[in-house]
């Protein structure tokens, strides 16, 4: 299973929606129950089903699912 794949399970679950498909542009935007308080939600979730820790700094800037998928994937190779 690809990480984006992995991803969009997990979004389906905190986002209580198993219609959710997610793609690498997908957004805070673009989900209706994706605000600030679920973004912290969703990070601790994929921290857990990735078996990661990320740090504030990492995960800031992000600004769709691809570039936290590509993050995963740089800690996951220990980069």
């Amino acid at each position: 299973m690809s990480t984006l794949e992995k991803l969009n399970q997990v979004m389906c679950e905190v986002f209580e929606d198993d219609d959710l498909v997610v793609t690498r542009t997908t957004s805070a935007r673009d989900v209706a129950a994706w605000d600030s308080v679920m973004h912290v939600t969703l990070m601790i979730s994929v921290e857990r089903a990735f078996g990661l820790r990320f740090k504030s700094g990492n995960v800031a800037g992000l600004k769709n699912v691809g570039e936290l998928a590509d993050l995963i994937d740089r800690l996951k190779a220990g980069a």
